[in-house]
């Protein structure tokens, strides 16, 4: 099983790029899926979940309003859609999938985890 995130690089202030984490080794479809975060120095934080079929997603408090997160599940994919990014927003940008049952947005309750991309918004 492999999540492979990209999109990442260098954004100015403002700017909306759009990550992608793309599954492999066996279909998420009936997964919920999350996207977390983790500056230097500092611990990983969720940023967003959407259940298996899309109907459903969360947002950290930080990002409400600017990011969306959604899933394309014939592709096995899932997005994270940034928008109006900050300098605060910086950080590697992880994907995962959710064991189904407990809180969402505890990382400890994610069984696989993508690499990560390294998202750097620049004032």
């Amino acid at each position: 099983v492999q999540l492979q995130a990209s999109g990442g690089g260098l954004v100015q202030a403002g700017g909306s790029p759009k990550l992608s984490c793309a599954a492999s080794g066996r279909t998420f479809s009936n997964d919920g899926m999350g996207w977390f975060r983790q500056a230097p120095g500092k611990e990983r934080m969720f940023v967003a979940y959407i259940n298996w079929s899309g109907e459903i997603t969360y947002y950290a408090a930080s990002v409400e309003g600017r990011f969306t997160i959604s899933r394309d599940s014939a592709k096995n994919t899932v997005y994270l859609h940034m928008n109006s990014l900050k300098p605060e927003d910086t950080a590697v940008y992880y994907c995962a999938v959710h064991d189904g049952i407990a809180y969402y947005a505890y990382a400890y309750n994610y069984n696989y985890w993508g690499q990560g991309t390294l998202v750097t918004v620049s004032s």
